[in-house]
């Protein structure tokens, strides 16, 4: 076990840093890189915390990509132990933000101190871009804006390591070149309130609501490519009734969301899903929230090395998988930057008793190192 990473991972994991508040978490980072030689910048707009910290005054920049911010516990009861005061049980470290994403976060600051110990003059420039509000609902404190003005210092990022939790079976099995957009609605059907006695005096917006489902589910938005898996639609929640049980509701809203792939876009699937609506005479308003549009690294360098880094230390090769939900590559990436995610395993990411592996952890660890000690070679 490699303590001085545990130790690092459990100061993180200590702080109930839930979205939207970092909570002192970059404290612990901007300590830990200062005697590095690193430059720390605290960016914050509206209710999103920003830390960029960098190295270099020499070649192209690498950047290390992250959040501190995590999801709620949920009930703590159902915990083996106190969320925020990690443990390592079974070897694994347990505690909210182990796997999404505190514990990569902590694997990567080691990594970056030992590669610069041994390589004090890299070929590259090198940063820790981190924020406090992954997880959570943005307001006008989007990371796009700090890209923004990053650009406008000059300032481009030429290849982006996002420790997102990619790994699926084992550490390392799946890296993500990109990620899908995702569209948010809010739908509310308008129904007529009434005795359920009198079918014919009521308009039910639930049984037009599961008459819609059926046909939203069947729907084929589009085929998907070589990059991405097929456009899909996914309800997460309903509300109707008054709570009586002999009254018909007056209306139901439904929230719902779509993750598409590039060959689909927002302008698309939202006519088709008005199409729907008007084409089935229902009386409708909906709300929209464009949350992310796809993207996708189509250069090999930065995954060239990556993958090489990943054989060098485990002994095989990452599949390139682009599924699941978003991430903040989404704002790097316009600048015409190489991202690619990887991080630990993320069977337990948002769970109760949310852990990682500590052997897999001081793996990532060696992995971060040869990224950057491949990057200096090439």
């Amino acid at each position: 076990m490699n303590n001085n990473l545990i130790d690092l991972a459990k100061s993180l994991l200590e702080i109930k840093s839930l979205s939207p508040n970092d909570n002192g978490c970059f404290d612990v980072v901007e300590s830990y890189l200062e005697p590095l030689g690193f430059e720390t910048k605290r960016i914050n707009y509206l209710n999103i915390e920003n830390l960029y910290s960098s190295i270099g005054s020499k070649g192209p920049l690498f950047c290390f990509l992250g959040h501190t911010d995590v999801v709620p516990s949920g009930p703590e009861e159902l915990w083996d132990i106190d969320p925020f005061k990690p443990e390592v049980i079974d070897d694994y470290l347990i505690g909210r933000g182990a796997a999404d994403m505190k514990g990569a976060v902590a694997t990567f600051l080691l990594a970056v101190k030992e590669f610069l110990n041994e390589n004090p003059n890299p070929s590259y420039r090198i940063c820790v871009f981190l924020n406090s509000n992954e997880e959570g609902e943005r307001e006008n404190g989007k990371i796009d804006r700090v890209i923004k003005d990053l650009q406008d210092d000059g300032e481009f990022i030429d290849y982006c390591l996002v420790g997102e939790a990619s790994s699926s079976a084992k550490l390392a099995d799946t890296i993500r070149l990109g990620r899908r957009g995702s569209l948010s609605g809010i739908l509310k059907i308008n129904g007529k309130q009434g005795h359920v006695a009198y079918p014919e005096k009521v308009k039910n917006p639930i049984h037009i609501a599961g008459t819609l489902i059926d046909i939203l589910k069947q729907t084929e938005w589009d085929k998907g490519n070589e990059f991405f898996q097929p456009t899909s639609f996914q309800i997460s929640n309903i509300s109707s009734g008054t709570g009586a049980t002999n009254v018909v509701p007056g209306d139901l809203e439904m929230k719902f969301n779509i993750r598409f792939s590039s060959e689909s876009s927002e302008e698309s699937l939202k006519e088709k899903i008005l199409q729907i609506l008007d084409r089935n005479n229902i009386d409708y308003d909906i709300e929209w929230a464009l949350n992310a549009i796809p993207f996708i690294t189509k250069k090999t360098f930065f995954k060239d090395v990556i993958i090489k880094s990943i054989n060098d230390v485990v002994g095989y090769k990452p599949q390139i998988n682009n599924g699941g939900g978003t991430s903040d590559g989404r704002w790097i990436a316009p600048m015409g930057t190489e991202v690619v995610e990887l991080g630990p395993i993320n069977e337990t990411i948002h769970q109760i008793n949310e852990k990682v592996n500590i052997h897999d952890l001081d793996n990532l660890k060696n992995i971060y190192k040869k990224i950057l000690i491949n990057l200096n070679q090439s």
